[in-house]
């Protein structure tokens, strides 16, 4: 996360404008856990999803050598 500041500050946003509350936090240099309670699981994943516009595909690069 030491590269990308504000994805902690972000993600525990999304999940309280949802009113889902943090349990427990984990974290290291790659990585941001939480424990939630299971009946808000859906609701933060489609948060978080939005929030990091993780639905979003990148547009396929054509490749210039031919598929067998």
């Amino acid at each position: 996360m030491r590269s990308h500041s504000g994805v902690a500050s972000t993600m525990f946003g999304a999940l309280a404008k949802e009113g889902i509350n943090i349990l427990m936090i984990s974290t290291s240099e790659i990585k941001i856990s939480c424990v939630i309670e299971s009946k808000y699981t859906e609701l933060a994943i489609r948060a978080l999803h939005d929030t990091f516009q993780l639905d979003k595909r990148s547009p396929v690069k054509e490749s210039s050598t031919p598929t067998p």
